[in-house]
């Protein structure tokens, strides 16, 4: 259950960073704000590792396979989409897509197994549920 509660925070707090990132880029621009964004972000991480716990970080080159070290990178690009979407689409319109689109990808790493998730059989219950929210996902887009 408390994976669930994390789960809706996560999407709130997207949601409210999405407008805060927008907002900064209209004074800073794309790169000034994606780089605070990412500055901040290692501050607060950089604070919290000192507060919580030195788990070493020579442990970072154990990691296999090392392509999983580009979540930054992603990180910055994820930055940099919902900034642009959010900008042309608006919050909700913007939000909306960035979910569905969140929802279909994690259900193909999960029915393939990529990057190490366990493979899960296929699902018409899931499938049809993902159907049911991209006709919403319409519903809600339609003027």
């Amino acid at each position: 259950m408390t994976g669930f509660f994390i789960a809706l925070l996560s999407g709130a707090l997207m949601s409210v960073q999405g407008v805060f990132n927008t907002q900064v880029t209209k004074t800073t621009g794309m790169w000034v704000s994606n780089a605070w964004v990412q500055l901040s972000a290692f501050a607060i991480c950089l604070v919290m590792w000192l507060i919580m716990g030195r788990d070493s970080i020579a442990t970072i080159g154990e990691v296999q396979p090392k392509y999983m070290l580009l979540g930054g990178v992603i990180g910055a690009g994820i930055t940099w989409t919902v900034i642009k979407s959010m900008a042309q689409l608006g919050p909700a319109k913007a939000a909306l897509l960035i979910v569905m689109s969140q929802l279909i990808v994690a259900y193909l790493i999960e029915l393939v197994g990529l990057f190490g998730v366990e493979k899960e059989p296929f699902s018409w219950r899931k499938v049809i549920g993902m159907g049911i929210a991209l006709i919403g996902t319409t519903i809600f887009q339609w003027k």
